[in-house]
């Protein structure tokens, strides 16, 4: 479990800190004085619960919640507040609950076991990437339509690099193989990017896709992909592979002979 605690007044946060390491020792914890630097946090690391004081200076913990919702809407949002007035705008937002501060230990952990969303939820993921057969990109059970068939290939490469930050000359040599009028390419690329961008901005994915300047990488914690549960152990997956990969891509041959070797490793055990 991800927690993300928010709290401008440093001695609140220590609380919540010390209440946490008891309650939860092994949840991964981000504590922070800052809402846009834990809203920075919440980009890179899927958030389950939020512990956010509501009155926090320059974004809100009611706006920053509403940041949280759109990465991941099964979020758990529990607003800190000295009185009630907020609560009914917690209760618009189907927040999980609201303490009263300063509040105490037995408030924390009962609302910490009453989620709206328990952490069950967390393994049912939006996002299916099946890569064995031909490549398609899930998003609640429907096929993604992107405006350009190579935006969907873009996607396709950033799984089959697993993760890794892909550069736009990587990219760029994996969708065109002849190395002409690369201005050309590199223009064509950004729309790509940008049809990326409003294709998931669409449908709430931020968050799914890791950019850095100059390259970007799949969050592979925040797919469900049959690559990724069978590599993670070949004998016990849910998902078979059968010697098809990515077909309708050459540039997924590196992986694709990966995948046969395991493969026959396996069965010749």
């Amino acid at each position: 479990m991800n927690i993300l605690a928010v709290d401008s007044d440093k001695k609140a946060l220590d609380g919540i800190r010390s209440i946490l390491d008891k309650r939860r020792p092994k949840a991964a914890c981000y504590y922070f004085e800052d809402p846009l630097a834990a809203l920075a946090q919440a980009r890179e690391t899927e958030i389950d619960v939020a512990l956010l004081e509501v009155d926090t200076p320059e974004l809100s913990g009611l706006d920053l919640g509403r940041y949280l919702k759109e990465l991941n809407p099964y979020v758990n949002l529990i607003y800190l507040n000295a009185g009630e007035s907020y609560a009914y705008d917690a209760m618009r937002q189907h927040a999980s609950g609201y303490v009263v501060k300063p509040g105490d230990e037995n408030d924390i952990q009962y609302e910490l076991d009453s989620l709206r969303f328990p952490e069950i939820r967390k393994k049912l993921k939006r996002v299916y990437a099946q890569t064995f057969g031909n490549f398609e990109f899930f998003v609640d059970g429907e096929p993604v339509e992107f405006k350009y068939s190579r935006t969907k290939e873009i996607v396709a490469i950033l799984i089959n690099n697993k993760g890794a930050q892909t550069t736009n000359g990587e990219i760029i040599a994996d969708l065109w193989e002849d190395g002409a009028d690369p201005d050309k390419k590199l223009s064509y690329l950004c729309n790509l990017r940008q049809d990326l961008q409003n294709t998931f901005t669409r449908l709430k994915l931020d968050g799914i896709i890791l950019k850095q300047r100059g390259s970007m990488a799949i969050a592979k914690d925040r797919i469900e992909c049959d690559l990724y549960d069978w590599m993670a152990d070949p004998e016990h997956s849910k998902y078979k592979y059968i010697g098809d990969y990515m077909n309708q891509y050459s540039w997924a041959e590196s992986v694709h002979a990966e995948l046969d070797e395991i493969s026959y490793d396996l069965y010749d055990e």
